[in-house]
């Protein structure tokens, strides 16, 4: 199929992917004065005098900003907000789909850090929770840890947190197949941007203790200084044995490889470098970091990408919807490292036996047990975790 022709023709056809509907239908003169006038005044002052009612009368409890600068999207670069519109929408399509949670769509005109907080911030009174998405590093590190201070709803980089979540997922259903345990393996990692960072932080708190990043300068390591805050911090927390020069430096002996960098960076003869059975995540897009019949015949063990047309695909479509249903449930005020263990746990337990035995680490995003898991997973971490500010009966 010619997806770009199509995709041309439909969008034209849809002229926008979503649309709001009424919950409310107005057919009679006193439909339109329950829903509006005079007798809307009632809900507006309950809210007034009891501000947590807005959760129970309003849709607020349900509804989820996608919010973006337009400074990454997808694999296209800066194109900005109206350019990443039909990303947005496409966003909000899945959130609906497979979530059930309404999402709008904000695409800001400002790639300055503190504006793009300040704009989501007065809006935040309007959202259940904010999705941060396609915002270029590391403005999305800074856009989310300030917006975190100032909300109490959750604040989620799905380009961070979401892909973190999926690898982790599919990583425990490799180790299965190998029988490496976490604290022993050997992580080697390309790219150490939003997504990078915030995979190498979540494999962190699941147990894995020697993770190295490199990028385009080379491997991260605390023997540099680095300007960027975020940089030096990932420095800080990894690469323990201290290893420097280039990524076939950090690939020699390596149990696994993660990569969401750029395309054909991994070569046959690095991976015939790596540990026994090694384990190969290549989430470069539309290109991976390395292609899989290439890493086969290298001797790889399980290999994954980014890519809807290989088995074993990172698809974050397998955590957001779950993991925002989950908290919305709850009303979270946040989505901690627990909620996204948990999720991560829950994508894991979704693969069988059967599957894993023909090489098949994770689920299929339309598994319809997905979302239900995740979400169910989610919201007792946030209340086990004390974040809840509601638990359903």
């Amino acid at each position: 199929m010619d997806y770009k022709k199509l995709a041309m023709e439909k969008h034209y056809e849809w002229a926008g992917k979503i649309e709001i509907k009424s919950r409310a239908e107005v057919n009679t003169p006193d439909d339109l004065s329950i829903a509006y006038t005079p007798g809307v005044a009632e809900p507006c002052l309950a809210i007034k005098e009891d501000p947590e009612l807005v959760w129970k009368l309003t849709r607020r409890h349900n509804t989820v900003a996608v919010v973006t600068d337009g400074s990454a999207i997808l694999g296209l670069g800066n194109i900005g907000p109206e350019a990443g519109m039909p990303v947005m929408e496409g966003k909000c399509v899945l959130f609906k789909e497979f979530g059930d949670v309404d999402a709008i769509p904000l695409c800001v005109r400002s790639q300055d850090p503190d504006e793009i907080v300040k704009a989501v911030s007065l809006l935040a009174g309007s959202f259940g929770g904010i999705n941060l998405e396609d915002i270029c590093a590391p403005t999305c590190f800074e856009v989310e840890e300030k917006l975190k201070k100032c909300c109490d709803i959750p604040i989620f980089h799905d380009d961070q947190h979401g892909t973190a979540v999926v690898v982790l997922s599919g990583i425990r259903n490799a180790l299965k197949l190998t029988g490496k345990r976490p604290e022993d393996c050997v992580v080697a990692m390309s790219g150490a941007g939003a997504a990078g960072t915030a995979i190498a932080k979540l494999l962190l708190k699941a147990g894995f203790k020697d993770i190295t990043l490199s990028n385009i300068d080379g491997v991260i390591t605390a023997d540099k200084e680095y300007d960027d805050p975020y940089l030096a911090e990932l420095a800080s927390i990894t690469n323990p044995q201290r290893k420097s020069g280039t990524l076939a430096d950090i690939v020699k002996g390596a149990d696994i490889f993660i990569g969401v960098s750029a395309p054909g960076i991994l070569t046959a003869d690095m991976i015939r470098t790596m540990a026994k059975d090694p384990i190969i995540f290549a989430m470069a897009n539309p290109v991976p970091e390395v292609m899989p019949d290439v890493a086969k015949e290298a001797g790889v063990f399980v290999i994954a990408t980014g890519r809807s047309d290989y088995p074993n695909q990172i698809n974050n479509v397998l955590a957001f919807p779950g993991i925002f249903r989950g908290a919305l449930d709850v009303r979270a005020s946040d989505i901690n490292d627990e909620m996204k263990l948990a999720a991560a746990d829950a994508i894991s337990a979704l693969v069988t036996e059967e599957d894993l035995k023909n090489g098949i680490i994770i689920p299929s995003a339309f598994n319809k047990s997905v979302v239900k898991d995740i979400a169910k997973a989610v919201a007792d971490a946030a209340i086990k975790s004390g974040v809840a500010r509601y638990i359903p009966e």
